[in-house]
């Protein structure tokens, strides 16, 4: 009898996402990339392809989340190569084509770059320009989507105010570079001069006292960017065991706590049971509300970051995570000053959790649902 598997590899994509996703059986692995970090990734995601056998490297799904650079351009790089490095079912993001139609929105430079090389790299059927927008509706059920091997993503996050908050940023951005949102031919020859994106021969067509931490009064995340992240549920298997993670890119707290009401109204529940936690914006004290983890029953968090630039994860994170979320594991792909603290032992044991670090030398960490 075929044994089926869930598997999430965090990348060690720096202060970004970049996650790879195996699930099948004995007979067959389907494969889903989430993020692609900043540039510097690239080489990290181009070694983990080359791990897979010449014959099967192809990918149900790619998504990019959201524009934000440290998700964005390793996807940029990746898709530069010509002929790409593996083959691609369907492409998963919101570009410029896609805001404009349903929301009048336009797309950041990156954003501009990735859309002009998969309309290069990719026929129609893997990513359409004119499809409308990944987003959640104000009303009805929860968009889901079933992908070949019978993986099932329901939709969390954006929602279309999210969406809408981004279009005055995002245009800004883009004009400053002097083209204009939509303008593909005029991305791909701003790209082709951005040398960092381009292959060698150029563009081819101490634990720290909970309580006291979690006095500190929560403050919602504010980036427009953030606000936008495709954030889901993965869903697989059949019942009784089904594995499920959440995966919840940079997204707001109170869009997916929305979404998880509705969702744990719509099956009857009233929490979500998950085997594991994607935390939102690599721990980010703004982004993971004491009401989202009260929503959820898992007993593995995951956390993506090196603490460049914003020194993630914060401290008020990880309390409020091991106060209201109980978990029996708490997953790093990096050692730093700031995961320093929660893998102490010390930590580990007045908690009751186990920290689980990648070895340095570790191309992934692999959690397996």
């Amino acid at each position: 009898m075929a044994q089926p598997f869930f598997n999430i590899e965090m990348l060690p994509a720096r202060h970004g996402d970049c996650l790879w996703i195996e699930y099948g059986d004995d007979t067959r692995t389907n494969r889903i990339l989430i993020d692609g970090g900043p540039v510097s990734t690239f080489e990290t995601l181009a070694k983990r392809i080359d791990q897979v056998p010449s014959g099967e490297r192809g990918m149900e799904l790619v998504m990019l989340t959201h524009v934000d650079a440290d998700h964005v351009e390793g996807l940029v790089r990746l898709f530069a190569e010509k002929p790409l490095l593996f083959a691609v079912r369907k492409v998963w993001f919101n570009g410029w084509r896609q805001m404009k139609k349903s929301h009048n929105l336009l797309g950041p430079t990156q954003g501009e770059f990735l859309s002009a090389l998969l309309v290069d790299r990719l026929n129609a059927s893997a990513w359409d320009m004119d499809a409308p927008p990944w987003f959640v509706p104000a009303a009805g059920k929860l968009p889901c989507v079933t992908l070949e091997g019978g993986m099932q993503l329901t939709l969390l996050s954006p929602n279309a105010s999210k969406l809408k908050a981004m279009a005055g940023e995002w245009e800004k951005k883009v004009k400053q570079d002097r083209i204009q949102p939509g303008d593909l031919d005029a991305a791909w020859a701003l790209l082709a001069t951005r040398k960092k994106f381009l292959p060698k021969n150029g563009l081819l067509g101490t634990a720290p006292n909970l309580d006291n931490i979690l006095k500190r009064q929560f403050k919602i995340d504010q980036a427009k960017a953030n606000g936008s992240s495709i954030a889901v549920l993965a869903e697989y298997g059949a019942e009784p065991h089904v594995k499920r993670a959440l995966l919840l890119a940079d997204a707001h707290p109170d869009v997916v706590t929305a979404s998880l009401k509705r969702l744990c109204t719509e099956r009857g529940i009233q929490r979500l049971k998950v085997d594991a936690v994607k935390v939102a914006h690599h721990g980010s004290k703004a982004n993971t509300s004491e009401a989202l983890l009260k929503l959820v029953d898992s007993p593995a968090y995951l956390i993506s970051t090196n603490g460049d630039q914003f020194d993630h994860p914060d401290k008020e994170c990880l309390a409020r995570i091991l106060k209201f979320g109980k978990p029996s594991e708490v997953h790093f792909n990096y050692r730093s000053k700031f995961t320093k603290p929660w893998i102490a032992k010390e930590a580990q044991t007045k908690y009751g959790y186990k920290a689980v670090v990648r070895d340095t030398d570790a191309l992934s960490l692999v959690v397996k649902l």
